[in-house]
């Protein structure tokens, strides 16, 4: 955790403590927040938008138990394996007979093939730790986009109610991106639960201009991996082994045998 984030919530812990009530609980949490990431286009926002936002990041756990969550680990529909360090940016990806031993925070990494590093000049490396990057850009999105609504780069629109292909009723987002990750260009629309508030489908369109989504997924069979909700079901397909852990060994980031970690608990 940020340390501005650990100082303010043992100042406002300390606080809830001495009320002892619910309501001491709540505007614990209220205070917390969730405050955008820098460069989320907040004006360009709709506030509205924003609202529903922040109503997904609480039916989600809450801000706060996503900024604790430390390490994520999921299979990624069958094709590989990633175990992801959010608070250093270590990650770790088993794609067939490679490797990924990367950071994403400042693009640095190795390789490895059959267990073997691969040994190329700096240039050729860094377009494997590229594509390692790009690999978790992607697969991080299909597992956590609904806590990211107000990242960095983000436009955030309201469109309007509009039920989901199954027939649940929602609120329909659109996000849009600018001078961010791979593909800025992409756009998508977020349909989220008018009961739930959880994200129940989403649509994506290679940029903005694209008249049809080139697919829609439902969002379903959410479940609690310690203290924050993910769900890993697309309908078609599924991302499995999703777990959640406070600690993990360094070698898991550092060394090319591949660990086995058990599975967290998990609740509907």
């Amino acid at each position: 955790m940020k340390l501005k984030h650990f100082f303010l919530f043992l100042t406002l812990a300390i606080i809830g403590f001495v009320g002892c009530n619910s309501a001491s609980e709540t505007n614990t949490e209220t205070v917390y927040g969730n405050p955008p990431a820098e460069g989320f286009n907040m004006a360009g926002s709709d506030a509205k938008a924003i609202a529903i936002a922040d109503e997904v990041m609480e039916a989600m756990g809450g801000r706060k138990a996503w900024d604790d969550t430390r390490h994520i680990c999921w299979n990624f529909f069958g094709r590989r394996e990633l175990i992801w360090d959010k608070w250093t940016g270590n990650v770790r990806i088993d794609s067939g007979e490679s490797t990924y031993l990367i950071n994403i925070n400042d693009d640095t990494g190795k390789v490895f093939r059959e267990g073997n590093e691969i040994e190329v000049n700096a240039d050729s490396m860094q377009v494997l730790v590229n594509r390692g990057k790009s690999i978790w850009i992607n697969d991080s999105y299909w597992l956590v986009m609904p806590y990211k609504l107000k990242d960095s780069g983000v436009t955030l629109k309201y469109v309007g109610e509009e039920a989901t292909e199954d027939g649940r009723a929602a609120d329909k987002l659109n996000l849009t991106f600018e001078g961010v990750g791979r593909t800025p260009q992409n756009m998508y629309y977020v349909w989220v639960d008018k009961e739930t508030k959880l994200v129940s489908q989403w649509a994506y369109y290679p940029n903005t201009s694209t008249e049809a989504p080139q697919f829609v997924n439902p969002w379903i069979e959410y479940a609690k991996y310690e203290d924050i909700m993910l769900s890993g079901s697309r309908g078609r397909g599924k991302m499995e082994d999703i777990m959640v852990f406070d600690e993990l060994p360094e070698s898991v980031y550092t060394s090319a045998e591949k660990p086995t970690l058990k599975p967290a608990n998990t609740s509907e």
